[in-house]
C-alpha cells in the first residue's frame, strides 16, 4: 500500500531543493520520512523458547505523521473518559470562508488562536443568555485547516454538553434540538471574528506577502471586510449523540486526524499521486484525484501546525480548572456515575488497537520472558554527518546530515 511516506522518500529531497520550508514543515517531512525505519533505532526481540526473532523500529510520534496518530488517539480518549456526564452532547462546526485562506495561512499563529477565542466567545455568550439557556457550559474544540482535496479550509469542531450549570448551581438541561438557533451563532460568529480581525490590522498584528500585499492599505482592507461582513458564515448542528458512551469515541476520530490518511492513498506513479477524496458540493460522492507529486506535498505541507500549538482545548464546566469543582458537582446533579478507572498501559492500548497478545511469541505461542536488544539509530543515506552550530532540523550545536539544499523559511509566505 502507498503511503505519504512513500511519496516524501521518493520525492521530498527534490521538493526541499526547489522549495523553502518552515522549520516546522522540514521536522514534520523528516519525522515521516523516517517513522519506523532503522534510522530511528529501534529494538529486537527473541523468544527464550523457540528462538524467534522480530525487530521494531521506532516510531516518529510527529503528530502529523499517519502512521503514529491510533495510539495517541486511544490514549487521549482513555484520558477524557472519566469527564463524560450522562446527558446528550451536540456536534457544531464553524467554518472561516475561502477568501480569508491566505491571510489565514500568512498568519497563522494569530488567527488560529483569534478563531479558539471567538468560537469561545460566541458558544459561552450565547449560552449564559437567558433567551437560550442561560448557563455556564462546557465543551471541547478541536481545529482543522484542511478539506478533502487537501486545500486550506480552516474549521473548527466543538463538541458542546447537552445543557449547563446555573448561577444558583443548579443543572438545566436543553431541549432535544441544539438550544442556539443556527442562524444566531453564524452571524455572532462573522460579527466577533471580523471585530477583532479589524483590531489586529490597526494594531499591525498582521502580515501581507505576495497576493495579498495589497491589503497593507486601509482601504483595501476596509473592502475585503465589508465582503465578508455581507456573507453568510457557515455554522452547522449535527444531530445529538444518543448516549454519553459514543461522544469520545466520536471525537476522538476529529483530534488526531492528519490532513490525508494513508489508506486514502491509491498509488504513486509517474510523478503523480491518486488519492480517494469525498466531494461535498456534488452529493458526498467519492472521487479520485491525481495530483503531481509537487503538488501533493505541497499541499499536505500547507497543514504541518506551528510548533507548539494546541488544536484541542477545553473550555467553560470541561476547562482544567473546572474538572474537579464544578464538572463534580455536575456528575452529581446528573446522576452520572463515579468510574474510577485505572490509566491503561501502553502495551495494552497497542493490544487493543491490533487485537493481537503481544505478550506471547507469534511463531510459538510461548509466554516465556522475551530477551530484548536495543538497535542503535543508522545513519541517513547520501549524507555526511558534520558538526553544524544552528541545525534547522536538529536543533542548536547537534550533530546532523550536513545537507547542502535545505533551505529553511521564518514565514508562511510561500505555499499559496
Amino acid at each position: 500500500m502507498s503511503e505519504v511516506q512513500d511519496i516524501f522518500q521518493r520525492y521530498g529531497e527534490g521538493y526541499r531543493t526547489h522549495h523553502k520550508l518552515t522549520l516546522d514543515q522540514h521536522k514534520a517531512m523528516s519525522s515521516i520520512q523516517k517513522c519506523r525505519t532503522s534510522q530511528l533505532g529501534g529494538h529486537k526481540e527473541a523468544c527464550d523458547n523457540c528462538g524467534n526473532t522480530r525487530i521494531s523500529y521506532n516510531s516518529c510520534r510527529n503528530r502529523h505523521c499517519p502512521k503514529c496518530q491510533a495510539l495517541a488517539k486511544e490514549r487521549w480518549i482513555e484520558n477524557q473518559k472519566n469527564n463524560l456526564l450522562n446527558i446528550g452532547y451536540f456536534h457544531v462546526v464553524f467554518t472561516i470562508p475561502d477568501t480569508l485562506n491566505s491571510i489565514t495561512y500568512q498568519n497563522q499563529k494569530t488567527i488560529y488562536n483569534l478563531l479558539f477565542k471567538v468560537v469561545a466567545e460566541t458558544l459561552n455568550e450565547l449560552a449564559s443568555d437567558k433567551k437560550y439557556l442561560g448557563t455556564k457550559i462546557g465543551f471541547t474544540s478541536v481545529m482543522h485547516t484542511w478539506g478533502q482535496a487537501l486545500m486550506h479550509h480552516l474549521h473548527m469542531h466543538c463538541v458542546v454538553l447537552g445543557g449547563g450549570l446555573s448561577s444558583i448551581g443548579k443543572w438545566v438541561s436543553s431541549r432535544k434540538k441544539f438550544f442556539i438557533p443556527v442562524k444566531v451563532l453564524s452571524r455572532k460568529f462573522r460579527g466577533k471574528f471580523l471585530y477583532h480581525l479589524k483590531q489586529l490590522y490597526d494594531l499591525n498584528k498582521l502580515e501581507f506577502h505576495g497576493s495579498q500585499t495589497y491589503l497593507s492599505d486601509d482601504k483595501e482592507f476596509e473592502k475585503l471586510l465589508s465582503t465578508l461582513y455581507n456573507k453568510e458564515w457557515v455554522v452547522y448542528c449535527k444531530p445529538p449523540f444518543k448516549n454519553a458512551a459514543c461522544v469520545v469515541e466520536y471525537l476522538g476520530r476529529y483530534t488526531h486526524r492528519v490532513a490525508i490518511s494513508n489508506k486514502r492513498i491509491i498509488n504513486i506513479e509517474k510523478d503523480t499521486v491518486s488519492f480517494k477524496w469525498r466531494d461535498y458540493k456534488d452529493n458526498s460522492k467519492q472521487k479520485v484525484m491525481t495530483l503531481s507529486a509537487e503538488e501533493f506535498i505541497r499541499r499536505f505541507l500547507i497543514h504541518i501546525l506551528p510548533s507548539g500549538f494546541m488544536k484541542i482545548r477545553h473550555y467553560g464546566l470541561l476547562g482544567n480548572r473546572n474538572k474537579t469543582t464544578k464538572l463534580k458537582l455536575c456528575k452529581q446533579l446528573t446522576h452520572t456515575p463515579l468510574l474510577l478507572r485505572e490509566k491503561a498501559s501502553t502495551l495494552q492500548l497497542i493490544q487493543k488497537l491490533i487485537g493481537k497478545d503481544l505478550t506471547k511469541c507469534p511463531n510459538c505461542g510461548s509466554e516465556n520472558p522475551r530477551r530484548f536488544m536495543s538497535l542503535g539509530k543508522s545513519p541517513p543515506a547520501n549524507a555526511q554527518t558534520a558538526y553544524v552550530k544552528n541545525c534547522p532540523v536538529m536543533g542548536r550545536g547537534k550533530l546532523c546530515p550536513k545537507l547542502a539544499y535545505l533551505k529553511v523559511s521564518n514565514t508562511y509566505r510561500t505555499m499559496f
